[in-house]
């Protein structure tokens, strides 16, 4: 089958779409990218998506045009692709639509009597299946939380089919608005992978960007800005209290935490320790890679032994934020971070070689090889599309594919809802 994979991220960039050519079943599922293409949200329809995802007052009336709209969108983005990858929509069997999440809570808090967790994917899948003709699966987490679990991460399965090795342990860390990893143990069973989201990604950074250049600039272009600044130890030390870093998995996290409040407690305490802004967007960005390297650190590496690190998403195009994850020159192993980190991690940087099939592991420490998914053949902006088509593909097959060692749910779970196309 060729499928269409479509993502929008916690950062509300705009729409990802990925082609993909599909066949077979696990354990014996091929996949290949074909052709990946992005599109931005209209600036006013990203203003109200970035609104309504930090919980400001929306009307019923507002969030069912919302709804549509984007599913407008999605449609168009799709149809797009097609036209640029040139591929007839008819050859299209199937879309795996992600959406735009607006709301998120993984977790069971209190609700009218009753814990209740919930989350909230809009983009309408039946306009994205009338619109272009293809059958379109959307709205992927639901069935897992109906399980009791968290609905998130959901990407952990396609990096199982993508990056599962029987001899080398790896993880899969995507560096979007919220960082996330996928641990895959050597010849490891579904059952033994599991995930989750380690902290803020690129959202803090951009959020500073926005503010410091009065939306002048989205993102921190090849870290002009922090590279200009100064790191904060103190300030670092503070970030680094933050509670969510050290909740066990399975956990979840979006802009619902680290959204507007905490980008407003950043500047407060930029603020008290007097920190400068672009030494505040250096000190943020080093945060979130000591972040990453603490979670590996505490849950990961004491208990499996992994030997390359897979680094996807747009975080990985920030070249400070890939320095400050140690993949920036070769040479001798050093200490990731000391003094204010509370732990010690080591690893060493080694540049990629094509040609490279196994990555040692001496035994008196620990070493790991850092790479990009483009390595792999997948670009790092196209890796979470390219997981959505996956997942359509397995719905469609009526075959779960959510990992409930990841998200905490009870059991498998066929995920997502069909809208199928009109009839030819």
């Amino acid at each position: 089958m060729l499928v269409l994979g479509m993502m929008s991220g916690t950062s509300a960039d705009g729409i990802d779409v990925a082609l993909a050519r599909i066949s077979g079943a696990p354990p014996n599922l091929n996949a290949k990218l074909l052709d990946h293409a992005s599109s931005k949200f209209p600036s006013p329809v990203r203003k109200e998506i970035l609104r309504v995802a930090e919980q400001q007052p929306i009307s019923a009336g507002e969030l069912s045009q919302l709804n549509f709209r984007l599913g407008e969108l999605f449609g168009d983005a799709a149809l797009a692709a097609c036209r640029r990858f040139k591929v007839s929509p008819r050859r299209i069997a199937l879309i795996g639509s992600h959406g735009q999440t607006i709301f998120h809570q993984g977790r069971a808090t209190s609700y009218l009597g009753s814990p209740t967790a919930s989350t909230l994917q809009i983009g309408e899948p039946s306009i994205i299946a009338a619109r272009t003709g293809i059958t379109t699966i959307g709205d992927f987490r639901p069935a897992d939380m109906a399980l009791g679990g968290q609905g998130a991460p959901l990407v952990p399965y396609a990096d199982y089919l993508l990056y599962r090795h029987p001899k080398l342990g790896r993880v899969s860390l995507n560096l979007g608005g919220i960082a996330n990893i996928t641990v895959i143990p050597a010849d490891a069973r579904p059952d033994q992978v599991f995930a989750f989201d380690t902290g803020p990604g690129n959202m803090l950074i951009d959020a500073l960007i926005q503010h410091f250049t009065r939306g002048r600039q989205q993102f921190d272009k090849d870290a002009q800005l922090a590279r200009s600044g100064y790191l904060s130890r103190p300030l670092l030390k503070a970030l680094l209290q933050d509670p969510y870093l050290k909740l066990k998995p399975p956990k979840s996290t979006g802009r619902e935490y680290f959204g507007t409040p905490y980008v407003k407690k950043l500047l407060a305490l930029a603020n008290r320790y007097k920190v400068k802004p672009n030494d505040l967007i250096r000190t943020v960005t080093t945060f979130t890679a000591v972040s990453v390297a603490d979670a590996l650190h505490t849950f990961v590496l004491p208990k499996h032994e992994i030997h390359e690190i897979i680094v996807s998403g747009g975080g990985a195009e920030n070249p400070l934020l890939f320095e400050a994850l140690h993949l920036a020159t070769l040479g001798p192993p050093r200490k990731v971070y000391s003094g204010s980190f509370p732990r010690r991690l080591v690893i060493e940087m080694r540049l990629p070689d094509p040609g490279r099939k196994a990555a040692p592991r001496p035994k008196d420490v620990s070493f790991l090889t850092i790479l990009r998914s483009s390595d792999f053949g997948i670009p790092v902006e196209a890796k979470e599309a390219l997981a959505f088509a996956l997942l359509a593909y397995e719905t469609f097959h009526q075959r779960s594919s959510n990992i409930p060692s990841a998200t905490g749910a009870r059991g498998p779970a066929i995920l997502g809802k069909v809208s199928y196309a009109p009839p030819r």
